[in-house]
């Protein structure tokens, strides 16, 4: 539990209780467990989603400020291929239902980059149930199939 044990007019000291292990030779900070939506920063998956979505944002932040206009002077910038950026921009653009979802790490993230940049493509409505409750491709044409 964080508590503030020192305050005086110029300075505050705050309590954080952590731990500090070993893990392949380096030291690691481990903080306190505060419940179910604390994010499991040992999942590999969960790093590699909010790292995507991180460049993601970077990519779309250039592209409004004016630093590159085209998404081909983006891959030329960044050294990557034209299909790669135009697949993982969309990143950028998931609904804030589902990036506050993946970034508070309450959520598991079983779900692949691919498959992510795919969701993006749907209405913000829709996203979560795409993402987190396995809806797919086959299952949207079905739902509005079904609709008609």
């Amino acid at each position: 539990m964080t508590t503030i044990t020192d305050v005086t007019a110029s300075t505050i000291t705050v309590v954080v209780p952590i731990e500090v292990r070993r893990r392949n030779g380096r030291p690691k900070i481990v903080l306190p467990d505060h419940g179910p939506h604390q994010p499991d920063a040992s999942d590999p998956a969960s790093g590699t989603v909010l790292r995507a979505i991180a460049r993601a944002w970077h990519w779309r932040r250039r592209l409004d400020a004016g630093e590159v206009s085209t998404l081909q002077d983006l891959a030329d910038v960044e050294k990557v291929t034209l299909p790669f950026i135009s697949r993982f921009i969309r990143l950028a653009y998931l609904s804030p239902m589902v990036m506050e979802r993946i970034v508070s790490g309450g959520e598991g993230i079983a779900v692949s980059l691919d498959r992510l940049a795919a969701a993006a493509l749907e209405p913000w409505a829709r996203q979560p149930a795409w993402i987190f409750d396995g809806l797919g491709c086959r299952d949207r044409d079905r739902l509005s199939a079904s609709s008609d």
